[in-house]
């Protein structure tokens, strides 16, 4: 399933391009975890195991911990594996492994160990899936020392993103959205994105507004809410959380004056307190955050929307920020 030029591809398409080329290039290169033989839950694998054969697409037990921890052992032996945790609720019952072995072995032992892998842990609300299958919770990974974390939001990232982190020597928790995976858009294998570099996904001048993953996309139907009042917003994507876009941030927020730090993950502790106090430890812009109430997400639809953050929320956040004067 490779990509040789420009073309348009579902966001789980483009991930499953981006795998079948660097196995293409690299034998070092092993899928494993479960269901990935039928092409794993949301497609991200179609077509793999037809075309690399059972040794190298791993279809394994259901033992999270077990799944991580053969992924360590084989990244210190020499391959690069790509785990596959189904979503990042199930990847609990691998903590150890993830923060444990993973992420500190290079420290621990100086250097003489690399831990090359990348974990995919797809993140967010889930409809109809509730509180063990809806979160989001890069702000855990993003904490811990020794860990690459990304989050894509459109296919060319998926796919982008994907390719970098397995051609890195760090171990990446690769964060796609749950709800991500039909999403169509342009897909160029020959653009790389290294780890660290954020998009302007829309330019502006009144207001800027920083997020991830799903919640780019709100994000931006937020802006084009504002457009419509004369509100001319910025919209940033940061692609990856570790390590993350400072300068692209701080040159945006010195220049609108107000940041609104917008994420799908629960607001108290979540990464945009992060992002909001380096803004404010480096400049005068007004900043606020919007994430989701401390609430587990519900079952039902009215109890699942409290949880979701809307363009409408987004938008009259905005507005109360930007009813505020300046430092």
């Amino acid at each position: 399933m490779a990509v040789t030029a420009p073309r348009t591809l579902r966001y789980a398409a483009a991930a499953a391009a981006a795998l079948a080329e660097a196995m293409h290039a690299d034998a070092r290169v092993v899928a494993l975890g479960e269901d990935l033989g039928r092409g794993g839950i949301f497609g991200q694998y179609q077509g793999l195991a037809e075309t690399f054969g059972p040794g190298r697409i791993i279809d394994t037990p259901i033992s999270e911990a077990t799944i991580v921890g053969a992924a360590v052992g084989m990244a210190l032996t020499g391959l690069k594996p790509v785990v596959e945790m189904r979503v990042v609720d199930f990847a609990l019952c691998a903590m150890d492994e993830i923060v444990n072995q993973a992420a500190k072995n290079r420290y621990m032992f100086g250097g003489q160990g690399r831990v090359p892998m990348v974990i995919r842990m797809p993140i967010g609300i889930w409809s109809a899936s509730a509180a063990q299958h809806s979160q989001s919770l890069e702000s855990w990974f993003a904490h811990v020392p020794g860990l690459v974390v990304m989050a894509p939001a459109t296919p060319q990232d998926n796919y982008s993103l994907l390719r970098a982190a397995i051609d890195g020597d760090d171990p990446v928790a690769y964060l796609e959205h749950k709800e991500l995976w039909s999403m169509e858009g342009e897909v160029d294998a020959a653009k790389a994105l290294p780890p660290g570099r954020a998009r302007v996904a829309r330019p502006g001048r009144d207001l800027t507004m920083i997020s991830w993953s799903k919640a780019v996309q709100t994000s931006l139907e937020a802006a084009g809410m504002l457009a419509a009042e004369g509100i001319d917003t910025e919209v940033i994507d940061l692609r990856t959380l570790w390590p993350w876009d400072r300068d692209t941030v701080l040159a945006s927020a010195a220049r609108t004056g107000h940041v609104l730090v917008v994420h799908e993950a629960v607001q108290v502790a979540g990464f945009g307190a992060e992002i909001a106090a380096t803004i404010a430890e480096h400049g005068d812009a007004r900043v606020a955050r919007l994430g989701a109430p401390r609430v587990p997400v519900g079952y039902a639809a009215v109890l699942e929307a409290q949880a979701r953050i809307t363009p409408q929320h987004i938008a009259q956040t905005a507005r109360s920020l930007l009813a505020q004067r300046r430092r």
